[in-house]
């Protein structure tokens, strides 16, 4: 235990990302550098492509915009700096920049997990109440919804930052991570930081698993009401409304939740950083693709889109 006289905070921390040989960090910055254009392409285009479409200015879509805006400054504020680690030997990153990534990184995971719970919600509200739908899921109810999300993932955040930026370091560290990210914080501190993690891992829990009980409810609520539709092509088509939300939610919950839910004394560096590159750099690339190839009104709408373009 470090004494209060020796207890300084410092001016910036060292990233040490992946340690490769030379050709391999050349690899993983092209490797890297195409998944992270590719991302923002494919979640600009679904913006685009819902805006420009009347048929897809549905909640469903809304709310697919909103996945995707996500997402484009989700991968932003960790993929530059990381490409930029690879290259350089100079890793360094600001105290003050260590807890502005981590808080705008901790702000759109959370909205991340409520927002697909909203989604779930909808899904539930469409195919159990396709009557009272519409009444129901107004753009004014939307916009509250995709304001909800933004607002908990903001207040989440500046709770668990409260905690974290408290926090006392007494020599300048080294963080085995790519990013900043709070366990690799929590452990290199110098101080007590039983109050942190435990804030951190409530909250975490909190925030995971409340939306996956809503998720979960709502998808037990939807397979009730399908199986109750007589014919096989209408359970197709309401199987298929979910089929791509779902599959969007497993991936990230089941990457996520490893990481998360887990306290500090269980964290292990390196089997954290692979799992944080699926999240933070894989499912971002892979969910447009989800949601365009299992969805037909999206399948569709891109194609006119681009046809028109081409064609002007």
């Amino acid at each position: 235990m470090f004494s209060k006289t020796n207890q300084t905070n410092v001016n910036y921390f060292i990233l040490l990302g992946f340690s490769t040989s030379a050709e391999l960090q050349i690899l993983l910055f092209a490797l890297f550098g195409l998944v992270y254009l590719l991302t923002l392409m494919e979640n600009l285009i679904i913006i685009v492509v819902v805006w420009v479409n009347n048929n897809l200015h549905k909640p469903m879509y809304f709310f697919l915009c909103n996945l995707s805006f996500l997402e484009v400054w989700y991968v932003t504020v960790i993929v530059p700096k990381m490409l930029t680690d690879i290259l350089v030997q100079d890793k360094r990153i600001t105290f003050q920049g260590c807890l502005t990534q981590l808080y705008f990184f901790v702000t759109f995971v959370c909205s991340e997990y409520i927002l697909l719970a909203v989604m779930a919600y909808d899904r539930y509200l469409a195919i159990c109440y396709p009557l009272r739908y519409p009444a129901i899921m107004s753009s004014h109810f939307c916009a509250q919804l995709s304001a909800g999300c933004w607002t908990c993932g903001l207040i989440t955040s500046a709770i668990k930052l409260s905690f974290i930026g408290r926090l006392k370091y007494c020599r300048i560290e080294k963080i085995n991570h790519y990013f900043c990210d709070i366990s690799p914080l929590l452990n290199i501190s110098c101080t007590d930081s039983s109050m942190a993690e435990l804030a951190d891992f409530i909250l975490a829990l909190i925030v995971i698993m409340v939306p996956l009980c809503i998720v979960i409810m709502s998808y037990i609520l939807i397979i009730s009401t399908v199986l109750k539709i007589p014919s096989a092509q209408g359970r197709k088509k309401a199987f298929s409304t979910c089929s791509s939300h779902l599959t969007v939610v497993v991936l990230f919950y089941s990457t996520t939740l490893f990481t998360y839910a887990q306290p500090k004394a269980m964290y292990a560096y390196n089997s954290n950083k692979l799992v944080s590159v699926l999240y933070t750099i894989v499912v971002p690339l892979l969910n447009p693709m989800i949601y365009c190839l299992r969805n037909k009104e999206v399948k569709n709408a891109l194609r006119k889109t681009l046809g028109t373009s081409l064609g002007g």
